[in-house]
């Protein structure tokens, strides 16, 4: 097949390619035949690392995207009748064609507004309130996104906050943290700061964007929510028979450090470009940089002068702008050269 890899762009962290320490776990892990569906070295090497990651016993599932891990967490959190209080721009409610409602016969979503893509406690309570009666969706649940849609990271103090508003009304809290390693790398905390110890239930834990090919993580930190878990994901065809291929890849990373090597690094770049656009004639920042994202609003018809100069991002509505994303193999040149081709376009206009 003739094709020509692109130079590396800013639409989207899943752009990337696997980083080393995930490709050479898995080369080796290619070295000859081992058992399938799990009963291999590398799986419960893989769930021993992330306990170690996380400090504590947990429940972990590998799982291959992670759509599948937010939608079979939530499923093992809510019954068909019930409903789940997010963001409304969290992945969940844009971005997986109803899939949580799907694996769980049925839930409802309650999207609520919060700034910079955040929820807070205050919109729990009417979340609650208003489904008093049979004949609304019984609230079971809250899902956050760790790091936002919008680029933006719960501190342990705020999600401490949300978590114990969910708790004293009876409701289980799940992450999306599709890039929770960034929002790990961003505070400079332990990841159980951001987990269990601030009361999260189960986290969707993501690799893909972190510089895997595949393979996201339900844990559960509440053992108990895990039962049956293992025939919910093989229903949702979501039980990988080649497991170490999955396995290995987190098994690099984290005896590497590259789970969060690779995550600072995304993070740095994404300063960096922030800091070149911030102050460009008729480009408006949005929100906060604090993870790997900018999000910006541009002048009128300088995307499309960017994407004729050959790079690639993403202008969303929804974001209010263009929504520019730093990958673990992101380079300085590449944020200068598209920060310089923007001052030109810009300047020029």
């Amino acid at each position: 097949m003739d094709w020509k890899p692109l130079r590396p762009q800013f639409a989207s962290d899943n752009y990337a390619g696997i980083c080393p320490e995930a490709f050479a776990a898995m080369a080796e892990a290619n070295a000859g035949h081992a058992p399938a569906y799990g009963a291999d070295a590398w799986t419960p090497e893989a769930v021993r690392l992330v306990r170690e990651l996380f400090e504590t016993e947990c429940e972990v599932f590998l799982v291959f995207n992670g759509t599948a891990a937010n939608s079979l967490a939530l499923s093992a959190l809510c019954s068909p009748h019930d409903a789940v209080l997010c963001h409304e721009a969290a992945h969940v409610a844009t971005d997986e064609c109803g899939a949580p409602a799907f694996f769980s016969g049925g839930l409802t979503l309650a999207p609520a507004a919060g700034p910079g893509g955040k929820l807070s406690p205050a919109a729990i309570a009417p979340f609650v309130a208003r489904a008093d009666d049979v004949h609304s969706a019984r609230p079971r649940a809250v899902t956050l996104t760790q790091s936002t849609e919008l680029g933006t990271v719960y501190a342990p103090d705020e999600l401490r906050a949300l978590c114990r508003a969910a708790r004293e009304r009876g409701l289980r809290v799940h992450v999306d943290g599709a890039r929770f390693a960034n929002a790990v790398a961003s505070l400079g905390v332990r990841p159980r700061e951001l987990a269990w110890e601030a009361g999260v239930d189960v986290l969707s834990l993501g690799g893909t964007k972190d510089g895997m090919g595949a393979g996201e993580l339900v844990v559960f930190f509440d053992r108990e929510l895990a039962r049956e878990f293992e025939y919910r994901r093989k229903q949702a065809g979501q039980l990988p028979s080649k497991m170490r291929f999955l396995a290995a890849q987190w098994v690099g990373m984290l005896r590497s450090g590259a789970w969060l090597a690779r995550a600072r690094h995304a993070n740095a770049m994404a300063a960096l470009l922030h800091g070149l656009v911030a102050g460009l004639p008729g480009v408006e920042v949005l929100h906060p940089r604090q993870a790997n994202a900018v999000f910006a609003r541009l002048p009128a018809g300088v995307t499309a002068a960017m994407h004729a100069r050959g790079w690639r991002f993403y202008e969303v509505e929804r974001f209010g702008g263009a929504r520019l994303m730093c990958s673990w193999d992101t380079r300085e040149e590449d944020v200068r050269d598209f920060a310089a081709d923007l001052r030109g376009v810009v300047g020029a206009g």
